[in-house]
């Protein structure tokens, strides 16, 4: 069978097959122990849970209902996800409640796909019935406690539900510009991209990863990417031979990593070729609070390569965390700065590899007014590349007239392939609207579609592609096109903190408002204030140098105080609506 047209449960079976002694997944808990403490799975272990929760699925449905799983990240997690897709279950990984309170977008999720059974643990069971208690219609969800099942008992027959749907599982959009939808996975989505993944990251060595290479990742598996670096690259590493072979992968929680984040580079440093992903704060957090005494002895010069995904990448940050872990032998090529997102599976483009991450200077008034222009002053917008496209088929697109873009343009970006999902659950008119597109007079060699819209705005420049930002979240000011990607940047360069750059509408007009997060820090409260005084006036004068506007209100506000995705991205339609409802607590403003 070619090997688009397997399915998920269908390769696992086959690692169980093939590699039963050797471990697939180990979770090093830091909650039972400071220092870590692991637990393994084999990929025969792995099936056979897999198989035990596919059965108890049977039971409360039949191919085709959906399954969600709410559960901690562990071991118990991926068992759930994998079984769900054995059943014949629509799989729909969602994050566990944050201590027993209500998430209304994993409510809206639930009540979304309307799962038949709900796939959880014995620890967070009780939290989770609040959840299942709102849901309407008459018959609520099983709730299954994965840990509860008996995994002891031998089993000789394989279970054989038969073809399978072509639908493995939902991705819920974490929602940062509007309500969560379901993207619908299929297996060959998830095949394709895979590849596709290891087809550019491991270009060098034709796709091929090295034998011992090892994942790591504490990304949530109810992310898109932390479902493909944490639980699907393990399944599906290329092999030598043309097939797939199991590679290892260590796992922890995001909590853990929050926590210590001297743990994920500890992880990095230990294990042969690590290979693993995070977005830009998790860099940031790195270089902060890793000290020489967490990496004593150890040595990064194995690592092969962290993906950076998921927010905006800033050069800076990449510059730092070379330069922290240079003394550790981390070698300077490791960040691979890339782009993706959850409708095509994860991955669209990365830059190169090999390289250490570049960056290029544009003219920022004439990017502004949608045309990149190179220049080699330091005023100039400074944009990571993320190289040519490869093993994805990416296009710049004017989005009102739907034709492609000429190098220097900036436009939509667009996406055709395997890896394009199939739509959004049951919502034909977004499906249509996002993966509906169809270009105008297409180039030699480009599809007319369907292109998946992205939303996202790039542009092609000397054949290299740069991303500029999300065309929802444009910020007008004083009649002027500003991207709040490139004013955050400049205040992060001054403060180190999560900014967030939004535009309020006043009586008049539009007014540029940024919102920084920053620690109070002073031996007095006199002495804090004046620190704090002094950041805004640096921060003002360098956005009115640097982006020719004025910033009408700054905001200082304590760390965590400015609302996220799940996936770490910035919500600024919430900033807005906090701002506007006054309900950010001012650091520079004493009570």
């Amino acid at each position: 069978m070619p090997l688009l047209e397997s399915t998920i449960p269908g390769i696992l079976a086959e690692r169980a097959r093939q590699q039963p002694d050797d471990v697939a997944y180990t979770f090093i808990d830091f909650d039972i122990d400071p220092a870590g403490y692991a637990e393994s799975l084999t990929w025969s272990q792995v099936h056979h849970r897999v198989q035990v929760v596919a059965e108890e699925l049977l039971r409360h449905g039949s191919k085709g209902d959906r399954a969600a799983i709410l559960a901690p990240q562990g071991l118990e997690y991926i068992i759930a996800f994998y079984g769900a897709m054995a059943a014949g279950f629509i799989a729909v990984p969602l994050p566990v409640p944050a201590m027993g309170q209500l998430d209304e977008r994993v409510n809206g999720a639930l009540r979304d796909c309307q799962p038949v059974a709900v796939l959880t643990t014995s620890a967070v069971v009780h939290d989770i019935m609040t959840y299942v208690g709102t849901l309407p219609g008459g018959n609520p969800p099983a709730v299954i406690e994965v840990d509860a099942l008996d995994f002891d008992s031998p089993r000789t027959v394989e279970l054989n539900v038969g073809p399978l749907p072509k639908t493995a599982y939902l991705q819920y959009t974490s929602g940062s510009t509007r309500a969560p939808a379901g993207v619908i996975m299929t297996h060959r989505n998830v095949i394709a991209n895979v590849k596709q993944v290891f087809d550019d990251y491991m270009e060098h060595r034709n796709g091929i990863p090295p034998e011992d290479i090892t994942l790591v990742s504490w990304l949530p598996f109810y992310h898109d990417m932390g479902l493909i670096q944490g639980v699907f690259a393990s399944l599906l590493t290329p092999s030598e031979n043309g097939g797939l072979h199991g590679r290892p992968a260590m796992l922890m929680s995001p909590v853990a990593f929050l926590q210590k984040p001297a743990r994920w580079i500890q992880q990095l440093a230990t294990h042969t070729h690590a290979w693993s992903a995070a977005p830009n704060f998790a860099f940031e957090l790195s270089v902060r609070r890793t000290s020489d005494a967490d990496l004593e002895g150890m040595d990064l010069g194995d690592v092969l390569g962290i993906i950076s995904g998921s927010e905006r990448i800033h050069s800076a940050t990449i510059r730092r965390f070379n330069e922290r872990f240079a003394k550790f032998n981390m070698p300077a090529t490791t960040v691979r700065p890339s782009y993706g997102l959850a409708e095509a599976t994860l991955y669209v483009i990365s830059a190169p590899m090999g390289h250490t991450p570049s960056t290029v200077r544009f003219d920022y008034e004439k990017l502004a007014a949608g045309h990149a222009e190179r220049c080699g002053t330091e005023a100039g917008t400074e944009l990571v590349t993320y190289g040519a496209p490869r093993s994805s088929t990416v296009r710049i697109v004017d989005p009102e007239t739907r034709t492609e873009n000429p190098d220097g343009k900036v436009g939509e970006i667009w996406v055709h392939g395997d890896q394009v999902a199939m739509g959004y659950w049951r919502n034909p008119q977004q499906t249509e609207r996002t993966f509906g597109g169809e270009m105008v007079n297409p180039s030699e060699g480009t599809p007319v579609g369907p292109w998946l819209r992205t939303g996202d705005l790039g542009v092609m420049s000397e054949g290299e592609m740069f991303i500029i930002g999300r065309i929802k979240d444009m910020l007008i000011v004083d009649g002027r096109n500003h991207y709040p990607d490139d004013i955050e940047a400049t205040i992060q360069e001054i403060t180190g903190g999560r900014v967030a750059a939004i535009s309020v509408l006043d009586d008049t007009s539009e007014q540029l408002v940024a919102v920084v997060e920053m620690k109070k820090k002073g031996s007095s409260e006199a002495e804090a204030m004046d620190k704090l005084r002094a950041v805004k006036r640096e921060v003002a004068s360098a956005i009115k140098k640097t982006h020719s506007v004025r910033v009408a209100d700054l905001v200082l506000v304590a760390p965590g105080s400015i609302p996220i995705t799940t996936s770490g991205k910035i919500r600024r339609s919430a900033c807005v609506d906090r701002y506007r409802q006054d309900e950010f607590s001012r650091l520079d403003i004493t009570t």
